[in-house]
């Protein structure tokens, strides 16, 4: 009874995968596919870290320091590039 449950199933597999496989179509425009070299601003944020220095400092009023897992950390609730690490 399987068997032909899978056998009655094939046609619609097999119909199914060519679609899925083709490659896409070629566009007018050869460098619209191409990488850009400048990242997106979505990722800029993603990927920004924080700064490591052997002396850190406090640059505005939202910036404080902490002291977390033996580190001294600088953490700014206005501006997220003055976020620093001492190390």
């Amino acid at each position: 009874m399987l068997r032909s449950f899978v056998a009655s199933l094939r046609p619609l597999v097999l119909r199914a995968r060519p679609s899925t496989l083709l490659p896409p179509a070629p566009t007018a425009h050869a460098h619209a596919h191409a990488p850009s070299l400048r990242p997106s601003a979505h990722a800029t944020a993603l990927a920004r870290g924080m700064k490591v220095r052997s002396s850190i400092k406090a640059m505005c009023d939202g910036c404080s320091i902490v002291r977390r897992k033996g580190r001294l950390y600088v953490i700014c609730s206005k501006d997220p590039k003055h976020k620093q690490r001492q190390g």
